[in-house]
Formats: C-alpha cells, structure tokens, sequence
C-alpha cells in the first residue's frame, strides 16, 4: 500500500527536425509531459510521458487540430494527478483499475468524440503511471526493477538479453540516402510506416499502390545486406500499417506483393492492419500479425488472439506500464509474441522500455530481443534531452553498429529509471502543487 500525498504535473513543448508522418497525417512538434508524486514518507515519484494524439486517436487530432489535441490530453494527465492526490493504492495498477473508467468519462467530454479510443487517455496516463511505479518501487525498498515488479510477472520476463536490436523508423519522407545510411550504421531490423494518402483523399487504392512503390523502394536499398543477427542473414523488415486497411482482400494485395519482390521471407511482423473492432480474421495470412494501439488491455488481446494475431507491441510508454504487464503475462500464456515498441519518446522513457524488452523472449525470426527508438531521428535536441537522463553518460544510452549493448551496469542499475532525473523534478516543482 503506498499513499499519495502530492501530486502535481507539468509539460514542456519541442520541435521535431521534420514533419513525422504516419497514419495518412504529419505532426511537426512535440509535448513531453511530466508527473511528480510524493507519499507520506516523503518518498518521490517523478517521470515523464511522451504526448501522440495521432497515434492514440486520429480522430481528436481531426477534431482539435495539433496544439488542441495536445491541449486535452494534457488536461486528462492533470484530472488523472487529480483524482489520485491524497488516494492510497495497493499497487500502480489498482491506482490506474480504480481511476480509469471515471477518467475516460471525463475524456469524451472534454475532447467531445464519443467514441474516444482508450489509448488517448492511456497515452495520457504514462506519466502518472511511471512516476506511480518510481514512488512504489521507493515505498517498498526495491532496489531494482526486477525487484519492484510484483513476482506474477516474473516467468513472462525472464529473459536477461544483453543486446537489443535497435529498430530505426522509417517514416514516409525518410529518404533513400537515409535509409541507406541507417543499414550503414548497422541498423538490420526496419520499421517501415505504411498508410500514406498520397492526395489527402483518403482512396484505399491509392494508398496501397504508394505502399507497393515503398516497399519495392526500400527493399531495392537493403535487400543486398547481410546480418548475422536475424534467421536469413538479411535484414528484416517491421511493417506498420497503424489500422489504414480496409478489408482483408487488400491486406492480401500487400501481402502478395512483398512476396513478390522477394521481402516476405525478410518480414517478421506486420502491425495493426486493420481499423480497431473490424473484426477482420487474419489467419492464414503468411506473416506474423501484430496489434499495437487496438490491444488496449487483456480483453482486446484476447479477441486479436482469436482472430489470428501472432504478436503484440508492448508500449510501456504509451499504454502504460501496468496495461503491458497484465498484457505480457497472458500473451506468455498463449504462446504470443511480445516486443516494445516506441513513441519517439526522449531517452529516459526509452530506459523505461528499456527495461521491458530486455526481459523478453526474441521474436521469430530474429537472433536478439528488440527495442524501437527513433527519437534520435526526430527531434532537434536529442543530446539535450539525453542530459535530462538519471545517467546522461551511461553506455546502454546510445545503440552501437545496430545494437543496444546491456552490460552489468545497465540491469545493476535498472537503466537509471528509479533513479532521479533532476529536469523532471524541476520541471514540477511547485507547478500547482496541493497538499
């Protein structure tokens, strides 16, 4: 049982270096939020969270534009900060059971969309959740994060990697040269968005003939490489659609396609096709599919199991932390692939995922675990955020020729995310703190 005395939050905004596209959208800048909670020891909490209200809910970003999508899911962070002040919980995850539902009420009025997709509000429920998880951990004396994680969870994170793959994003306008520079570097694991409206239009034919051209573009650049760390020796490709096809029949034209320029065998995983609830069957299908944002919680991920789905993403950063525990623990269960994926989160947060995926079983068709990180790519300041780190210097920061190395220093330390970060702390500090 732990009690939360203090709560406040806080958020700073940034600028991208170009817009980043997916989901038929751009976004050009970014809002990190952050939570800071103490208990009545005087034990603190403090995390931040990475704001994406394309990802979470096209819909809102449709309705309130960029800045006013931001604007309301920084609204639900501070009603979440809110309604635990002053609470005691059994654990992060009772706080984030009991507050959900009154939570996401308070969401569809605010953003006025009906149908508000639950990832909206668990995007803006990250910070809360890991500041929830840093404070816990303190208030029972765990020293690590192993330690910290309640002993049901223990048998679907076991695994002690000590190299992760780091998975480069490749986005509609990351051009050939950087594509090419990206497997230079020793990238071999490629998350490739798909979905484009070339014409704003929203034509499903159009987009599947832009996504055939891509593939083919891209496959054109990295298919004369070689890696010892996946089954083929190739480099291997991460496909996501983010829910832009419309039927099966579609899915199959891809599909189809890969096959025929030679990609299929290079594919591991092939994300959320299909809008949340279609309901469309996918068994049968020649890749492994996986869901991302429709997982919610366990129930989802049961209902895509049934359908046919073979793996799920992990977002610690994004559905929260204890969402993705409950999720791993029954995707163990099944037999169903885990891995983290990211938000283009800043380096701290990256340490969250961190943590996760290096307690993961490898996916099929690969040799190491796996870790998405592209902020690196994406935002102007990378060096600086790095500097808002617990441990800015740390090795396991920084991938290397295509990998993330996790040495003793990395699992000693749990990557430094229950240690302080003094930026975030700042960051809150008396910002409309309450007792």
């Amino acid at each position: 049982m732990f009690t939360i005395i203090n709560a406040n939050c806080s958020f700073k905004s940034g600028d991208l270096k170009a817009p980043f596209g997916f989901k038929g959208k751009y976004i050009t800048f970014y809002w990190h939020s952050a939570v800071r909670l103490e208990d009545e020891k005087g034990n603190v909490g403090c995390a931040p969270g990475m704001q994406s209200v394309v990802w979470s809910d096209p819909a809102v970003f449709e309705k309130l534009g960029q800045s006013g999508g931001n604007a309301a899911m920084y609204l639900i962070t501070a009603h979440a900060v809110d309604m635990v002040r002053g609470k005691s919980f059994e654990s992060p995850i009772d706080m984030l059971h009991q507050i959900f539902e009154p939570l996401y009420e308070q969401a569809v009025a605010l953003t006025g969309v009906a149908d508000l997709k639950k990832t909206f509000v668990l995007n803006a429920l990250v910070p809360l959740d890991l500041a929830a998880w840093q404070l816990y951990a303190r208030s029972i004396g765990a020293g690590d994060f192993d330690a910290a994680l309640p002993k049901r969870f223990h048998t679907a994170l076991s695994e002690r990697h000590d190299k992760l793959a780091f998975i480069p994003l490749i986005t509609y306008n990351v051009s050939e040269e950087g594509i090419a520079a990206l497997a230079d570097e020793g990238a071999f694991l490629f998350k490739i968005k798909l979905g484009c409206d070339p014409d704003g239009d929203g034509d499903p034919e159009k987009m599947l003939q832009w996504d055939m051209k891509r593939i083919t573009q891209i496959h054109q650049i990295l298919k004369e490489k070689r890696t010892p760390y996946t089954t083929t020796g190739k480099p291997a490709y991460y496909f996501d659609a983010n829910g832009r096809y419309d039927s099966r029949e579609r899915l199959e034209r891809l599909v189809a396609h890969l096959e025929k320029e030679g990609a299929l065998e290079q594919t591991v995983l092939l994300e959320e096709p299909f809008p949340e609830g279609s309901g469309i069957d996918v068994h049968g299908i020649p890749v492994c599919i996986a869901a991302d944002e429709s997982a919610h919680g366990v129930e989802e991920t049961k209902e895509l199991i049934a359908l046919g789905y073979r793996a799920v993403a992990l977002k610690p950063i994004a559905k929260t932390l204890s969402v993705s525990l409950e999720v791993v623990e029954y995707a163990h269960t099944q037999g169903i692939a885990c891995f983290c994926a990211d938000l283009t989160v800043p380096p701290l947060m990256v340490d969250w995922n961190k943590n996760v995926a290096a307690r993961l079983q490898a996916i099929p068709g690969l040799k190491v675990g796996v870790l998405e990180s592209n902020g690196k790519q994406n935002y102007t300041d990378w060096e600086v955020q790095k500097s808002y780190h617990s441990m800015p210097n740390a090795s396991f920061l920084d991938d290397k020729d295509g990998l993330f190395i996790l040495n003793e220093e990395f699992y000693a330390t749990s990557g430094g995310i229950l240690q302080d970060s003094l930026h975030y702390l700042e960051l809150t500090k008396d910002c409309g703190l309450k007792k």
